[in-house]
């Protein structure tokens, strides 16, 4: 390949270009997502790319604030933001463009968007997103659902060994807060227990060092972290915590009694915005899926009952994670119509579930053609052939 061609072929990292295959097997996984959504009453909003820096920064978009790309409109000589996260988006439009509608509301979304750093785990900078949310429900019920949905989405296109890891990630600051401990000893446990350095927890933790080293420890399959949870005085605050858990658990088992479900009782990295119960969808076949959970959507004053947004909950799917779990479907029949078909001959091969590639010049070897153009099958006579 030449120097100049190469050089036009070089992209930043962590941005790459989506082939025909790729492309095509995303589309449908997307298709699907969206339809089991929207089956189970979530109507699709679809945001826009970039927006004012202060509406997409402002609520849970703050957490983003270091992913974000900013610009300058030349337009409004105002700062302007590429979205790193829709999530904050469907709150916008949920307590601005929708705050009429009926709640609970339910609302689903596809899209792309732009991370100025990849992770070691993640290293693409730009990748689609699909989830929903669910705004202005403060039941478990609520909370199960969107698990469920999410579970139920996933398994109908073909995502093998499904788990789900809950957390609370309010649970410590409210146990600690509670025990009478500063916001720079909170700030230390938190950076203790996302290392699990229970030596740590011991040497900073104080009065809450025995219960959090227990409740770091309980952490793993979902039966014995409540027993294990069930077990300890938790301060007042905790308490709601630990009852929204307990509560949820109980319907996603009952709801579906073979999901394996795990439970971190000291989790926090990666769910800073959310204010109550979250998880993480996981796959032995990709690693992790997707994340959601607990937040407030509406900055102050905009939404509704305490001041501080209204309650929601919800979850976004990773696609270019979750692509490496699912099997890519069969892609239908491509066959070579000869120049001088007609239109009328191709449409019926199409109506029939072919995919038709027009000849667009006489050529004395259709099937070589055919086999050229990616075509299993070529036009003869009025009769589908094999190219060979």
């Amino acid at each position: 390949m030449p120097a100049d061609a190469l050089s036009s072929a070089l992209l930043p990292a962590g941005l790459h270009d989506v082939l025909p295959s790729e492309a095509a097997h995303e589309a449908a996984a997307v298709e699907r997502l969206l339809a089991e959504f929207a089956a189970q009453g979530y109507r699709r909003v679809d945001p826009p790319l970039v927006e004012f820096e202060e509406n997409l920064l402002s609520g849970p978009g703050a957490a983003m604030s270091k992913q974000t790309f900013r610009l300058m409109d030349p337009h409004s000589q105002r700062m302007m933001a590429v979205r790193a996260d829709i999530t904050p988006q469907i709150a916008r439009i949920a307590t601005t463009r929708l705050k009429n509608e009926a709640r609970p509301l339910r609302l689903c979304y596809a899209g792309q968007v732009l991370r100025v750093k990849g992770s070691q785990l993640r290293p693409e900078r730009q990748f689609t997103q699909v989830g929903v949310e669910l705004i202005g429900a403060l039941e478990a019920e609520a909370d199960a659902e969107v698990v469920l949905l999410a579970v139920q989405a996933l398994t109908a296109i073909g995502v093998p060994h499904l788990s789900v890891d809950l957390c609370v990630p309010t649970m410590v600051s409210r146990i600690c807060a509670g025990l009478g401990l500063g916001e720079e000893e909170i700030r230390q446990l938190r950076a203790a227990l996302d290392r699990k350095d229970s030596a740590a927890v011991a040497a900073v933790g104080g009065p809450a060092a025995q219960l959090l080293e227990t409740l770091m420890s309980a952490s793993g399959p979902a039966d014995r972290a409540m027993q294990a949870l069930a077990a300890l005085p938790l301060p007042e605050g905790a308490e709601k915590d630990r009852r929204r858990l307990t509560d949820t658990l109980v319907l996603l088992r009952a709801a579906m009694p073979d999901l394996t479900v795990t439970i971190d009782l000291v989790e926090h990295r990666g769910f800073e915005y959310q204010t109550g119960l979250s998880f993480t969808l996981f796959s032995r076949a990709a690693g992790e899926l997707g994340q959601g959970g607990r937040y407030r959507a509406g900055a102050q004053g905009e939404g509704k009952g305490d001041g501080r947004g209204e309650p929601a909950t919800g979850f976004t799917l990773y696609m270019d994670t979750l692509l490496r779990a699912v099997p890519a479907a069969k892609a239908p029949g491509r066959v070579y119509v000869p120049h001088g078909s007609g239109w009328e001959t191709a449409r019926r091969l199409r109506a029939d579930g072919w995919v038709t590639v027009a000849g667009l010049a006489p050529v004395t070897d259709a099937a070589a053609e055919a086999r050229r153009l990616q075509c299993g099958h070529w036009l003869a006579g009025g009769d589908v052939k094999p190219a060979g």
